[in-house]
């Protein structure tokens, strides 16, 4: 290992590869997440976008995009998925009638109320095997990273 904790060139090892890791933690993380939320049919990705619509109210589908940080595409699929379950509505942006509002619906309002308890627990699940200094240093890190 030189420096930088990167095995040398010729001794390419993937389980060692930090996008390997990242990959590793962020099925587990999912795994935890479908195990605790209770919903089967709920992405953690289609959670972002719930939990950001609650907090954030009414948004552009390019705003919705930027906080939760997906693609243009990603984030037309996941509204399209939440609004074929009646979770969120579109509607044209009183303001700007080129662009399309997202909203929680009245179902989608209630869903996150009813998970949000247990949105916490998969954070706490997924961390579980840390100390809570080592929780303060890796959230930290990750935070580093993005």
């Amino acid at each position: 290992m030189d420096d930088f904790g990167r095995p040398p060139p010729d001794d390419y090892q993937l389980a060692v590869q930090v996008h390997h890791r990242l990959r590793r933690a962020h099925q587990r993380a999912s795994a935890i997440f479908l195990d605790t939320i209770g919903d089967t049919q709920l992405t953690p990705t289609q959670w972002a976008a719930l939990a950001t619509l609650h907090g954030e109210g009414p948004l552009s589908q390019n705003q919705l995009g930027r906080l939760t940080y997906m693609d243009p595409a990603t984030t037309q699929g996941v509204i399209l998925r939440l609004v074929e379950r009646g979770l969120v509505e579109r509607q044209p942006d009183p303001q700007d009638r080129r662009r399309t509002s997202v909203r929680l619906t009245r179902v989608g309002q209630a869903m996150v109320v009813d998970r949000i308890h247990d949105a916490a627990a998969v954070h706490d699940r997924t961390l579980e095997p840390l100390s809570m200094d080592e929780r303060t240093v890796f959230l930290g890190l990750l935070a580093k990273l993005m």
